[in-house]
């Protein structure tokens, strides 16, 4: 047997996971790799891991013996069946307080299921999101881990030490100043698969400021005719702003890049987009626990519809639009107000985001630190941006907060910049340009703020075709009437339930 001398070891050596394990060893670290295809664990120790402490691995059984006591594997395979595949590989060589950690894209209901199992096995499961693609995963990623707790400890020095860090906003001592403390964008989430729902609904979230932005270009474009040079220009000039990110920085940097005949790559590149199935969860889990996150599932459909090109091509021989449209005039002010559009509905996608881990924790017993998730977000994942340290000093100042909304900064911003949002939405509208993660945040911040919806009409109509009864505004809630609408129906209600 070899000599345990590695710290941690990691399972599959594709792009995310070399890069865990260069970052895990320039943190002092000794990490085992091995993968399925072995001679990949050769081209790595000798290309990408040459010079370090890496030791590569020939057989799962040599793997785990380089390992530690309690022994750490973590994987970065492909989700579903596989993840299964290669716990089941390992599990014979592992005893009672070893840890199996999961860092792959899984869905959070297997990783509820796997940390049930393996604790019935004595193995401690973590289920762990890891953000920040390649390079984050080279030099500082946002790490949300989840699971067992009691494998926490053993795993919190390595994991805190290779995520991204940010300013500590919270500290005395002020965050610009030399020497500044910082906090791992890392920390414990909750239980079996929180810290994966927790990675879920960052991916959803990420789907809708892709989107936004999306719609933020789109719009720009056909109201004001802009190149992408100048695109790049107002881009880049938001990112120094309230809309600092970083997708809005990388997408000052496209707008800017040129392909090999010096025209805008941008332009060049085909309109349809593709989704790996995060996106699609979050909307799915969103519907099972009833939570209105609309601007997700727009950006989800938004996509779908990108897909289906040809059929697009085909329609836009046969449908009408607007006609006659003119240009925007006031350039200055058209940017500005699609810029607060793009805020505000940033807003409402954070909120609705928020409004679904919050429905979850409750649903699932998990304990989630709201603010804390902010933190974690703040550096090295993909939704990075400043906003997010408004978003943890909300939850600092009143942790538990029932709607991001309802923070006094938040709703100030909204309530300041509400009428340039209409503005921009009407001029989408109007130039028959797409606008649905605009259009809908809008519609949500519009139904969340009346006191009074036209529900009550859609509930006489269940009573009147289904007996599914209503309650009265002058009744106690929790009291159901049924009407005989008609006078032939009979006196009989249908019971109350929600799907």
């Amino acid at each position: 047997m070899p000599e345990a001398v590695c710290d941690i070891g990691l399972i599959g050596l594709a792009v995310m996971g070399q890069n865990l394990v260069l970052n895990m060893n320039d943190h002092g670290f000794k990490v085992a790799v091995f993968n399925r295809t072995v001679s990949k664990v050769d081209d790595f120790v000798a290309n990408e891991a040459k010079g370090t402490q890496v030791v590569g691995a020939h057989s799962v059984e040599e793997f785990v013996g380089l390992l530690k006591r309690p022994r750490r594997v973590m994987l970065m395979v492909k989700a579903g069946e596989v993840v299964d595949q290669n716990i089941e590989q390992v599990l014979p060589y592992l005893e009672p307080g070893d840890i199996i950690i999961d860092g792959g894209n899984s869905l959070f209901t297997d990783s509820n299921r796997r940390t049930k199992d393996l604790a019935a096995k004595g193995i401690l499961f973590i289920g762990t999101g890891v953000s920040g693609g390649e390079e984050g995963a080279r030099y500082g990623p946002s790490i949300m881990p989840g699971g067992n707790p009691e494998a926490w400890p053993h795993v919190k020095p390595i994991f805190q030490a290779i995520a991204a860090k940010v300013e500590d906003r919270t500290s005395p001592q002020r965050a610009s100043a030399p020497g500044a403390p910082t906090t791992p964008c890392c920390d414990w989430v909750g239980d079996a698969g929180a810290g994966h729902y927790v990675k879920m609904v960052h991916n959803g979230i990420e789907y809708g400021d892709m989107q936004l932005i999306c719609e933020a270009y789109d719009l720009l474009k056909h109201a004001l005719g802009v190149t992408p040079d100048e695109l790049a220009e107002i881009f880049a000039e938001w990112n120094k702003g309230e809309l600092d990110s970083f997708l809005i920085e990388i997408s000052s940097l496209i707008f800017a890049k040129k392909d090999e005949d010096g025209q805008p790559l941008v332009d060049k590149i085909l309109d349809t987009a593709g989704q790996k199935g995060t996106g699609k969860w979050t909307v799915v889990s969103a519907l099972e626990l009833g939570m209105p996150v609309t601007l997700i599932g727009e950006s989800v459909f938004a996509r779908c519809l990108s897909a289906i090109k040809e059929e697009r091509v085909a329609a836009s021989k046969v449908l009408k639009g607007p006609t006659g449209q003119a240009a925007t005039a006031d350039r200055a002010d058209f940017i500005e107000n699609v810029r607060r559009a793009l805020y505000c509905s940033k807003i409402i996608s954070y909120a609705q985001g928020y409004m679904l881990l919050r429905e979850a924790a409750k649903e699932y017993g998990w304990r989630v630190n709201m603010g804390g998730i902010a933190l974690m977000w703040r550096g090295g994942c993909i939704i990075r941006s400043r906003f997010l340290g408004k978003i943890k000093e909300a939850y600092d100042k009143q942790p538990e907060l029932e709607n991001l909304l309802f923070d006094s900064f938040f709703a100030g911003v909204l309530n300041e910049y509400q009428a340039s949002w209409r503005k921009a939405v009407v001029k989408a509208i109007a130039l028959g340009v797409p606008a649905p993660a605009f259009s809908t945040a809008l519609a949500f911040y519009d139904g969340y703020r009346t006191e009074r919806l036209p529900a009550n009409l859609l509930q006489a109509q269940r009573d009147f075709f289904g007996a599914h009864t209503y309650e009265r505004v002058d009744q106690p809630r929790g009291k159901f009437f049924h009407t005989n609408w008609t006078g032939r129906g009979g006196r009989v209600s249908s019971t109350t339930y929600n799907a």
